[in-house]
């Protein structure tokens, strides 16, 4: 399945909301002191029916509810309302008003609507809010249907107006120029990890990372298994020789003009198309998501496309290491020791603690291209899913500047994360009798001591590590988050390519 353009245009309107035209008028309401009285004639337009809603408590404002009603005023350009509930008005956060647009510009789209149009009635940093506003109209324009022969629900929004009259006109022009890129990559990321592994093997996964890369103004560069042999990746290797599938090691470069060079962004995405646990296999019931394992590598590749096409002043390279891990006669198995290309080995305790070994090359290899600093986006355990659930992105690394620079990065970008601790003492449970370390400890503090087996190939540079095992799948469905991936850490890792002042 290819990729498809259901990306609408979205642009910036300063006219009275009377005067905006579209099909659907997205109006916020907040659950706390709200007149909507900087909404001039909302009420009268639709018959006093706004009135009518908030007075029996049909629109009570409470966050993401919708109220539509009709709007009869020959003087209006829409002809309707959608009152979306925005929570307490003194709790507003960008990542409210993404959800907010996300929402009211879904139920447009599953109405028939073509044009949507939001009123920015939030507060705070413009430029941040508008950007957020535009992000979540892309957003809800994502299709999870696309291997449906009927029954689908096809994209029939096409543009988005965010209704802003205070701020300077240029500066609401570049918020929305970024946030239709971000939410766009948002939702490329969620079509490749919601691709089924039959279709989207790591030989796949290679060929799209250049469709959609290079058109960007990156360099990418797949390595082949041979490549791989030549370097020594057997950790790589070794996880892809129980599959059919050839493995592929993806390097995307981004190379301004003009960047420092003292600074290399490293950013590493897990990459594993589908994950059966090789011989250590998992339970049947819910392996068919396995096909989301490689939401780290999707992570990657759809940042730096967004990191291309916003212009980030700094030098940032990609790696995704791609492969399947499968049982067969030629898997690895328990026992076993690989022999990474840094020179260390690894014996095998757990053949499903794969992506920590696919991990370890490409962390490996992301130094020797020069990268000075480090992020890796891993859907890596089930034990951060325990210890976090499914709201909130583990956060590892060291030093503790670059921990708190990747935190401020999520926190601007929406996405949530939570520092966890990797101290020395829990690399205990990971000695090995034969071997430098082994791939999997036991269950006490299993998210640590993956984000510690990670460590040892990092070299001492400051390195992150996002266990995205609970953010990266929505279970069920939300009003701004439909079933399935959810393109968690792509703004992330963007908006960390912009924040070098602050490393």
């Amino acid at each position: 399945m290819l990729l498809t353009d259901s990306t609408p245009s979205v642009t910036a309107d300063a006219s009275p909301a009377s005067q905006v035209d579209a099909d659907v008028l997205v109006v916020p309401l907040f659950s706390t002191d709200d007149a909507l009285d900087d909404v001039p004639g909302l009420d009268d337009a639709t018959g006093g029916a706004i009135g009518r809603a908030r007075a029996s408590g049909a629109a009570k404002g409470m966050a993401f509810t919708l109220h539509g009603v009709d709007v009869s005023a020959r003087g209006w350009r829409a002809r309707r309302v959608l009152l979306v509930g925005a929570g307490p008005r003194d709790r507003v956060t960008s990542d409210v008003a993404r959800r907010v647009a996300t929402t009211g510009a879904a139920r447009a789209r599953r109405d028939g609507a073509v044009k949507v149009a939001i009123v920015n009635r939030f507060g705070g940093e413009t430029a941040s809010m508008v950007q957020a506003m535009t992000e979540g109209i892309v957003l809800a324009c994502f299709e999870s249907d696309g291997y449906k022969s009927r029954d689908r629900e096809p994209t029939t929004l096409r543009h988005g107006l965010i209704v802003e009259t205070r701020a300077e006109e240029e500066t609401v022009r570049r918020a929305v120029e970024r946030g239709v890129i971000l939410g766009d990559c948002t939702n490329i990321a969620k079509t490749l990890a919601n691709e089924p592994g039959n279709s989207l093997t790591p030989r796949v996964l290679a060929e799209r990372a250049v469709a959609l890369c290079e058109p960007a103004g990156l360099q990418v560069q797949v390595l082949d298994e041979e490549a791989m042999t030549e370097f020594g990746m057997g950790l790589l290797l070794g996880v892809a020789q129980g599959s059919a599938e050839p493995p592929r090691l993806i390097v995307v470069r981004h190379e301004p003009a003009g960047a420092p060079a003292g600074e290399v962004l490293g950013l590493v995405g897990k990459g594993i198309t589908f994950d059966t646990g090789g011989i250590s296999i998992k339970p049947a019931d819910g392996m068919d998501r396995m096909k989301d394992d490689m939401s780290g590598g999707a992570a990657v590749i759809a940042a730096m496309r967004a990191i291309a096409l916003l212009g980030a002043p700094v030098r940032v390279i990609g790696v995704v290491p791609a492969a399947e891990n499968m049982p067969s006669g030629t898997a690895i198995r328990p026992g076993d020791v690989l022999t990474g290309a840094s020179g260390t080995t690894v014996e095998i305790t757990n053949t499903d603690a794969e992506g920590r070994l696919v991990l370890g090359d490409a962390l490996w290899y992301a130094r020797q291209l020069g990268a000075t600093r480090l992020v890796d986006v891993a859907t890596l355990t089930g034990a951060c899913v325990v210890a976090l659930g499914k709201t909130t992105t583990g956060l590892f690394g060291q030093p503790g500047p670059w921990l708190e620079a990747v935190g401020r990065a999520a926190d601007r970008a929406g996405d949530r994360v939570w520092p966890m601790p990797v101290f020395d003492d829990y690399r205990e449970q990971l000695r090995s009798e034969i071997a430098d370390i082994m791939n999997s400890g036991s269950r006490p503090a299993g998210a640590i001591t993956a984000a510690l087996f990670l460590k040892e190939f990092t070299g001492d540079l400051p390195w992150v590590h996002l266990d995205i095992a609970g953010t990266a799948w929505s279970e069920e469905a939300t009003p701004y988050q439909p079933k399935g991936a959810t393109g968690a850490a792509v703004r992330t890792l963007a908006e960390l390519a912009f924040m070098s002042d602050g490393w």
